[in-house]
């Protein structure tokens, strides 16, 4: 049995190294798997056109020549996929708040007039990568209490993130699920999400600053994750994906200090899921390109992303935001951006 499993191995990875013909044309190639934990069926499986795959994310790279970018060592993906042949643009936040982003600030018809014109403006700063919608909404919260469990998190209730899918179908969106897990574990808090997982059009989102794993309140000092909680997400996120025949998924991480996550080159990748690294804090410009290269930049994983504040980013000189001119700049190209 243990070889049978090699061999069958042996040929995924061999498919997938194959799997683009010489002359560019498309040419997919068949997968065949079994998970071992469950005995699954045999199931035949197709991974994207490998050459038009390298050229979007060499793209990204926008030059670099340090090697770093584009990550050389990432599986090619499963058909489906969205990156990198789109670019995620997302409003993020919660219905029950206005001052956790601009989800919870206006109605669902203003927040998708707003979003558009997002929409709109990342069109004409790259016309070459179409643009995707998404509602990044945080479905557990962090908190300045214990609460009843003495966790200090809220797990949002189900109907509200029906709301969320309610919003997100207004406009084709995608849907992120944002988990801050405070004291709690993010083994603990992903599994409870499963019910939206398994939709397609969910992907998943965690937050290292909110994981407290000393048992510090939340927000007196900025958390951390470590290669063990992503690896967690991304296996689970994965096998959700072969178990059910879903499109990829994507998981994104925020992060912007050198703290919060730790051993970033024992991050797995899975040819199932794809991982952005969300440059996530707010400030003047200069001090944001300097910390997404700083922290994101210079600890490769796969995919970036870049968050934007209408206003924090405005409140330091010169009292400005970064536009998607300037976002395009940078090396590489986040292919994730968050507004909040």
């Amino acid at each position: 049995m243990l070889k049978k499993h090699f061999i069958l191995f042996s040929v995924c990875i061999l498919l997938i190294a194959t799997g683009c013909s010489s002359d560019g044309k498309k040419k997919t190639s068949k997968i065949f798997f079994k998970d071992k934990q469950e005995q699954a069926e045999e199931k035949e499986v197709t991974v994207v056109d490998t050459l038009v795959f390298q050229q979007k994310i060499k793209a990204l790279a926008n030059g670099d020549t340090t090697g770093m970018w584009p990550i050389k060592k990432q599986p090619y993906p499963f058909e489906g996929a969205i990156l990198p042949y789109k670019r995620v643009i997302a409003y993020y936040g919660n219905l029950y708040s206005k001052k956790m982003g601009i989800l919870g600030e206006y109605p669902p018809a203003e927040v998708w007039r707003r979003l558009n014109a997002e929409l709109e403006a990342w069109k004409l700063a790259d016309p070459a990568t179409p643009v995707q919608p998404a509602i990044h909404y945080i479905a557990v919260v962090a908190q300045g209490s214990p609460l009843k469990d003495g966790m200090y998190r809220t797990r949002m209730p189900h109907v509200q993130i029906d709301s969320v899918l309610s919003i997100a179908r207004m406009g084709d969106a995608i849907v992120f699920l944002d988990i801050q897990v405070a004291l709690s574990k993010i083994q603990n808090e992903v599994p409870l999400l499963e019910k939206y997982l398994l939709m397609p059009q969910v992907h998943l989102g965690i937050d290292p600053e909110f994981s407290m794993k000393d048992g510090s309140k939340p927000g007196t000092k900025i958390g951390w994750m470590d290669d063990t909680d992503i690896n967690y997400c991304a296996d689970y996120l994965a096998k959700l994906v072969r178990k059910h025949n879903l499109p990829p998924k994507i998981l994104v991480v925020h992060r912007f200090t050198q703290g919060m996550i730790k051993n970033y080159n024992q991050i797995k990748l899975h040819p199932e899921v794809q991982i952005v690294i969300n440059m996530d804090g707010w400030g003047a410009p200069a001090l944001k390109r300097n910390t997404y290269k700083q922290y994101v930049y210079r600890e490769p994983v796969q995919f970036t992303g870049f968050k934007l504040f209408y206003k924090n980013d405005l409140k330091p000189a010169p009292n400005m935001m970064m536009t998607p001119t300037d976002l395009m700049k940078l090396k590489p190209q986040p292919i994730y951006i968050q507004y909040q």
